[in-house]
């Protein structure tokens, strides 16, 4: 008579291990996990479902701010008032900013890749007084008055270019740090190929280096479009009397008429755009500012 031999899978004293081993980690990340979602949901999607809510209603129902849903759905007839509202003002107020996102980002991207460039690979007086510039546009704030006073002298006080001048030189600090730091994973080695190859500084920029930087541009348009377009102190100190769409949130706040239904309104369609920028490129975005967080 001979003696069963019994076998033991090592697999599922393994796998058994393994998932009481992990299971104590996952509950405590559990109510970390709940915190996050909480502060999610109270600072972004509350705040966007009372703007919808607001934005259905009629003047009366809007006037209280309160959650309740409508009674009355006045959505299409509320869309074509604020279109319509001063000769169509919030059309060419969406026109504006385009014009000035677009160009304001396009010079921010090839002035701060430049710039970045520049500072990461020259590390003596160039670079140190780079950084030190770098550091200002950061630390210290922005004044209105000499601001003003130094485009009322250049003649673009009022004037659209000025007003871009003013978006590239605020925001082109952040820009650069965020170049530098993809600049740095590049290994100098690629640089003097380059060289080897008898590229100049101009063409080892724009046909080596540049398009290595494409995750990091993804991250800097995706930001400062969205910074540039939703600007209101600027465009309201810098080029008054021009519409933006932020500007244009004065045509329905008064001191004896507050039209709270129309004023959502207007609020939710200068926030489409930013957010539909956010969710396509949200990917793109974040892996841009992780990828130079660890030099290469």
């Amino acid at each position: 008579m001979t003696a069963g031999i019994i076998t033991v899978d090592p697999t599922e004293d393994r796998t058994s291990e393994g998932a009481t081993r992990h299971r104590p980690g996952l509950l405590r990340q559990l109510p970390m996990t709940v915190l996050v979602f909480a502060v999610v949901l109270v600072i972004f999607v509350v705040p966007f479902v009372f703007i919808v809510v607001q934005a259905l209603k009629t003047p009366a129902d809007a006037s209280s701010l309160s959650m309740a849903f409508p009674r009355t759905v006045q959505f299409w007839s509320n869309l074509t008032t604020v279109i319509q509202a001063k000769d169509f003002d919030l059309v060419v107020a969406f026109i504006n900013s385009a014009l000035l996102t677009v160009v304001s980002v396009t010079f921010m991207v090839l002035f701060g890749a430049m710039t970045a460039f520049i500072w990461q690979r020259r590390r003596g007086k160039i670079g140190f007084a780079i950084q030190l510039m770098v550091l200002a546009g950061l630390v210290i704030p922005p004044a209105v008055v000499p601001t003003v006073w130094v485009l009322q002298s250049m003649g673009l006080f009022k004037t659209m270019p000025g007003l871009m001048l003013i978006e590239i030189t605020f925001h082109m600090s952040f820009c650069v740090l965020l170049f530098r730091g993809f600049v740095g994973t590049i290994p100098r080695e690629i640089d003097e190929a380059a060289i080897v190859d008898g590229a100049g500084p101009l063409k080892l920029f724009f046909t080596i280096i540049f398009p290595l930087l494409k995750p990091v541009i993804v991250t800097v348009v995706v930001v400062q479009s969205v910074a540039v377009f939703n600007d209101f102190v600027n465009p309201l100190y810098f080029l008054p009397g021009y519409p933006t769409v932020q500007l244009t949130l004065y045509n329905y706040i008064s001191d004896y008429l507050n039209m709270y239904n129309l004023l959502f309104m207007n609020v939710l369609l200068i926030t489409i755009p930013p957010l539909i920028v956010f969710v396509i490129f949200n990917r793109q975005m974040v892996a841009g500012m992780t990828s130079g967080a660890v030099k290469g």
